[in-house]
């Protein structure tokens, strides 16, 4: 598993939620990429940043992604086709600038393999849940998508443009 705080700003109730649940689940190999945030796991390995080649092999490797809730997180999930399950950052606790993270979980979170839990404690049991395959929530995986526009989509805007 491998869970990212993303490169802004700290996270650490996401990251002391993961640690908490790395003491209880120690047989599940956990990766944190921590970022700025003040909070060093105990029980998880951890990393303060990648690099895009890395942070990319990581996320490919994983079974299951924990984030925050970003476009950034949200995107890469999909591109690599693993299941996402994220916690949105909030501004009543500091951990961003206002809650647009609330509006992308609840337009995002409604589909397959994009998972959004409402606190630390249902991020833990959703992690054991999702990784089991059990309850009915399913891990699933997104539909894999490309970086890249339909080639035949873009020629029809290019035709557009120049003509």
């Amino acid at each position: 598993m491998f869970v990212s705080v993303g490169t802004m700003m700290p996270f650490d109730r996401l990251t002391r939620a993961m640690d908490d649940w790395a003491a209880a689940n120690r047989h599940v190999p956990l990766e944190i990429q921590i970022g700025k945030g003040a909070y060093e796991p105990r029980h998880a390995r951890w990393v303060r940043k990648l690099t895009l080649p890395d942070y990319q092999a990581r996320v490919a490797a994983c079974d299951l992604f924990v984030a925050h809730c970003g476009m950034g997180s949200i995107i890469s999930a999909i591109e690599a086709g693993k299941p996402i399950l994220m916690l949105p950052r909030l501004q009543t606790q500091g951990e961003h600038n206002n809650d647009h993270q609330l509006a992308t979980a609840r337009h995002i979170g409604i589909r397959p393999g994009l998972h959004v839990a409402a606190d630390a404690d249902d991020l833990k049991a959703r992690v054991s849940a999702l990784l089991a395959d059990t309850g009915p929530e399913k891990a699933g995986a997104p539909a894999p998508i490309s970086r890249f526009a339909d080639p035949a989509f873009t020629a029809r805007i290019r035709a557009f443009i120049e003509s």
